[in-house]
């Protein structure tokens, strides 16, 4: 984190901007390459423990301008390459140091309709950055064009001057398509088969819209204003939407296509069935998967203790088991619900560790505790059942597993106790099972997710899947890209059927 004031942050880019403009040469390479990596102002330590505001507060256009001037606008574009939904990167990266912020986000809404959304959460030290040039000759993936940061810079631009251009949407067909669940995959499809004339309905089982990112990220990374936002433009352009509505129990999967006259289907339900420990203890009244804690906090509000959907468990001290994003943000909710100590245990070191290093920072400076090579054995209670104590163990690392990472290998005798209220289990997903169990014509591996081809189709005649119920737990770019590529071949499809029919008549 800076430790200098957003005034002063961006006084410095103003001046260094201004210096920049007004040379008589071109910039040249070497020019750019001397631009210092615009740093993100951010909201103070201290302060945002007690509050769900957002902790980075976003470029300066000043800033955003500097950041941009250092993209050396490569002929081998491997930032798009490495983009799951190949977005022009350097294009739009052109046009923010060009000062043309309207046609940045034109450049980025032709492929993507989440860029403020994509610019928040998505990892774009291991994608899009990963190989850029300036982060490589720097040796430093921190020092790449910051790329997310500028995506999410245009998007809340757009959003702040009531600019937004809504996509342009063809000619009705007279085609429909049912998507079930609103997630980023769901969104996308939603998105793209709406645009090529297609009526476009999307089934959510809760009552508020948005999948994962509404209720499995706090708004501290994601205001919830901004997924309304996103969702609001598919509204304006003729998606409709259909809350608490469960395809499974209010309505069969197969009977959308059998009995309600929709041409196509699209699975998106995600990776909503929480994963434990399988240890002593865990039945007690204070464990927790990740999943609901998050969920309570995010989506039914139970941090405004006075006007909230559900209670949320008093906890003082809370251990939170796992290594990934989700842990971070349930340890950092965790703070925010008044949490006097949280700890952060992890059975590998910090260098495996999933989670953003971003998130990881954060965390540390909003005084969480990461307890490394260390693991849960048992939880106690007490005589009401109450979780008061944790015992675990220590590890190693010994020879790499199936995931590339070092192996952990339990210490003998190394158990020791730390006094907790609460245990967060955060060590994964599986994917929903309802649609699945309730329809038997669609195909599974074994952890339940559901078989697809490379063009994103099921076992099922018009029925395709994507995300999180595809792949297990990802980041929503990821599910994004699964959504565009099941979206193309639903149009195709549609296409055809279309073409079919005219030819007949």
């Amino acid at each position: 984190m800076s430790h200098m004031t957003k005034e002063e942050i961006n006084e410095k880019a103003k001046l260094l901007l201004e210096d920049l403009i007004n040379r008589e040469e071109p910039l040249k390479t070497k020019d750019r390459m001397k631009i210092p990596a615009q740093l993100m102002p951010e909201q103070d330590e201290f302060a945002r423990r007690h509050n769900l505001d957002e902790v980075s507060m976003g470029y300066t256009m000043e800033e955003a301008k500097l950041e941009a001037m250092r993209c050396l606008q490569c002929v081998k574009k491997t930032c798009v390459a490495d983009c799951p939904v190949l977005i022009d990167i350097p294009g739009f990266i052109k046009h923010i140091a060009d000062g043309d912020m309207q046609s940045a986000a034109d450049e980025i809404k032709k492929v993507s309709l989440l860029p403020s959304i994509c610019g928040r959460v998505c990892p774009q030290e291991v994608q899009c950055q990963q190989n850029c040039t300036v982060g490589k000759a720097l040796k430093d993936v921190d020092k790449a064009v910051a790329i997310g940061r500028l995506e999410r810079f245009v998007a809340d631009w757009e959003r702040a001057t009531g600019n937004i251009k809504l996509p342009e949407v063809k000619p009705e067909t007279g085609k429909k398509v049912a998507i079930v669940g609103s997630g980023p995959a769901g969104l996308v499809v939603a998105a793209d088969v709406r645009r090529e004339g297609h009526h476009v309905t999307i089934f959510e089982a809760f009552h508020k819209l948005g999948g994962v990112m509404r209720y499995g990220i706090p708004e501290f990374r994601l205001p919830n204003e901004i997924i309304d936002q996103e969702i609001d433009t598919l509204r304006k352009i003729g998606v409709e939407f259909k809350t608490n509505f469960v395809v499974g129990r209010t309505r069969k999967l197969m009977d959308l296509l059998n009995k309600d006259g929709y041409d196509a289907v699209f699975v998106g339900t995600g990776a909503g069935l929480p994963m434990f420990m399988k240890i002593d203890g865990e039945n007690l009244v204070g464990v927790f998967s990740a999943n609901e804690y998050l969920t309570r906090a995010n989506l039914m509000r139970a941090f405004d203790k006075g006007k909230a959907d559900t209670p949320i468990y008093n906890s003082k001290r809370v251990a939170v088991l796992g290594g990934g994003n989700v842990a971070m943000d349930a340890a950092r909710m965790a703070v925010r619900l008044g949490a006097e100590k949280v700890y952060v245990v992890y059975r590998r070191t910090e260098k495996e560790m999933p989670a953003r290093v971003e998130e990881v920072g954060h965390a540390k400076e909003e005084g969480i505790e990461f307890h490394f090579l260390q693991n849960a054995k048992r939880i106690f209670g007490d005589e009401k059942g109450r979780v008061k104590a944790m015992e675990c163990l220590r590890y190693e690392l010994g020879e790499p597993d199936d995931s590339g990472r070092r192996r952990p290998v339990v210490i003998p005798g190394s158990e020791f106790t730390i006094d907790v209220d609460t245990v967060i289990v955060a060590i994964g997903n599986g994917s929903n099972p309802l649609i699945s169990q309730t329809t038997p014509e669609l195909e599974v591996n074994k952890w339940g997710n559901i078989k697809v081809d490379e063009n994103q189709k099921t076992t099922v005649d018009r029925i395709y899947a994507g995300g999180d119920i595809v792949l297990g737990a990802v980041t929503v770019i990821l599910a994004m890209g699964e959504g565009r590529r099941a979206a193309n071949s639903i149009n195709q499809v549609l296409a055809e059927d279309i073409e079919k029919e005219a030819k007949r008549n």
